[in-house]
C-alpha cells in the first residue's frame, strides 16, 4: 500500500480534514480567510427512510460560502459517490436516502466547503444503525382510572418522523416525578404506546415524560418528550 493511500485511510478513519487555499504562505485574519472545517453530526432519525446530516463551520464565516456534499461507502471510489440533498448550496445541511441498511461497511460523508479563498474537506465516517436516533413520542396524554386511587393511565404516539412503526418498532423508557419532587423515578423499556403507572400516590400531581429507542437497541435514545401531568382518581 503507498504512502498516499495509507494517508487517505487513516484520514477517513479519523474524519480528517483536507485544505485547499489560493492564498497558501500569506498572513490573513478571519475576514479574508479560507473556509475553517466544519463539525458534522448525522442522525438516522428517520430510519430505514433517511440519514440527516448537519454541519457548522466554526468561526462564522464573513465570506459567502457554499457546500459540496457527496457519501458513499468506505471502500467505493470518488467516481461511485452519490449526492448527499440539500435545500440549497449554502445550506448547513443535507439529507441521505439510498443506503444499504445492516452494512457493516462505514459510509463517507465528504463536505467541502468552499469561498472565494479556498476550500476545506471534510471526511465524517458512519454506520447508519449506529446512529439511529428517533424524535421523542409525540402527544403524550396523563389520565386517571375512574376507581382507581394509585394508577395512572399514559398513553402517547411514536414520533411522525419515524416512517414504519409496525416493521421497525420502538421501545420507550418513561420516567416520572410528583409535584414538589427534583427527582425522577425511570421504568422501562416498553414496547407498547400506553401503560398502567401503578403504586403513586392518591391526590398528588406527577409529571411525565417518554423516550423512545429503536427495539434492537441499535443507536441512541431519543430525547425526552414534553412533560404531561395528571392526578389519580380521586372519588370526592
Amino acid at each position: 500500500m503507498t504512502e498516499m493511500k495509507v494517508f487517505i485511510l487513516a484520514c477517513v478513519l479519523a474524519a480528517c480534514t483536507i485544505s485547499h487555499s489560493s492564498w497558501a504562505g500569506r498572513e490573513m485574519d478571519a475576514e479574508e480567510a479560507p473556509p475553517m472545517k466544519p463539525g458534522i453530526k448525522c442522525w438516522a432519525v428517520s430510519y430505514p427512510e433517511s440519514v440527516h446530516c448537519t454541519w457548522k463551520l466554526e468561526p462564522a464565516p464573513h465570506l459567502n460560502t457554499s457546500f459540496i456534499t457527496t457519501y458513499r461507502q468506505m471502500m467505493e471510489t470518488e467516481e461511485e459517490a452519490n449526492e448527499c440533498i440539500q435545500s440549497l448550496a449554502e445550506a448547513n445541511s443535507c439529507t441521505i436516502s439510498d443506503f444499504q441498511i445492516f452494512s457493516m461497511i462505514p459510509y463517507i460523508l465528504n463536505v467541502t466547503a468552499v469561498n472565494p479563498l479556498g476550500s476545506v474537506t471534510h471526511l465524517h465516517p458512519f454506520i447508519v444503525e449506529q446512529i439511529i436516533k428517533p424524535d421523542p413520542p409525540e402527544n403524550l396524554r396523563v389520565s386517571s382510572i375512574p376507581g382507581q386511587r394509585k394508577k395512572l393511565l399514559l398513553k402517547w404516539d411514536p414520533p411522525k418522523s419515524w416512517p414504519f412503526p409496525q416493521y421497525f418498532p420502538l421501545k420507550y423508557l418513561i420516567r416520572y416525578q410528583r409535584a414538589g419532587s427534583s427527582t425522577f423515578r425511570k421504568i422501562g423499556p416498553y414496547e407498547q404506546t400506553s401503560f398502567n403507572l401503578t403504586g403513586i400516590r392518591p391526590s398528588t400531581l406527577y409529571s411525565v415524560q417518554v423516550s423512545a429507542k429503536e427495539c434492537m437497541d441499535y443507536g441512541k435514545q431519543s430525547a425526552w418528550s414534553p412533560a404531561a401531568a395528571g392526578k389519580a382518581w380521586d372519588k370526592r
